[in-house]
């Protein structure tokens, strides 16, 4: 049985979805279609926290389902832009958990992580998926993964009013 890792970029996937679908992404079709017939090694989503209570629901789902939420603080600048980037920790994770799996999914659109895929294939010999919004996913990153599996039809879910 494969192992597989599975790491996702919360912020990238919410609001490349909702840009782009009007859509939020279906978290419990994706656990199936990245875990299906494979042994989870270690499943992370990464996550800005806000404090708000919806955000803390959508949290406990992730965990649910079986992921670990790591959270990082929501940075509001004086200039008014904001910050909260998990790239580093998503690729400290990847190289972690890369040399003890067959298979490392990630679901992002972010082009950034195109070097480190690279990397973890070339030097660990694992495969990675990647699972992103096409047309709001980098082309380099496309490129860079083993697999590309296009976030669209049941991986998305209606967004209630």
């Amino acid at each position: 049985m494969e192992k597989v890792t599975v790491f996702v970029d919360v912020q990238n996937i919410y609001y490349t979805t909702k840009q782009f679908y009007n859509c939020h992404f279906d978290y419990n079709v994706f656990w199936d279609r990245a875990t299906s017939n494979r042994e989870v090694v270690k499943a992370i989503a990464y996550a800005i926290d806000r404090g708000d209570e919806k955000q803390k629901q959508f949290q406990n789902i992730l965990r649910g389902i079986g992921f670990e939420v790591k959270l990082k603080p929501y940075i509001q600048r004086s200039d008014g832009s904001a910050k909260g980037d998990w790239d580093i920790g998503i690729t400290l994770d990847m190289m972690e958990y890369a040399k003890e799996s067959n298979v490392v999914v990630l679901a992002s659109g972010d082009g950034d992580f195109d070097l480190l895929i690279d990397k973890i294939r070339h030097d660990f010999g694992v495969s990675v998926e990647v699972y992103g919004v096409p047309k709001l996913t980098a082309g380099s990153l496309i490129k860079s993964a083993s697999k590309f599996v296009p976030i669209e039809g049941d991986l998305l879910l209606q967004i209630n009013r």
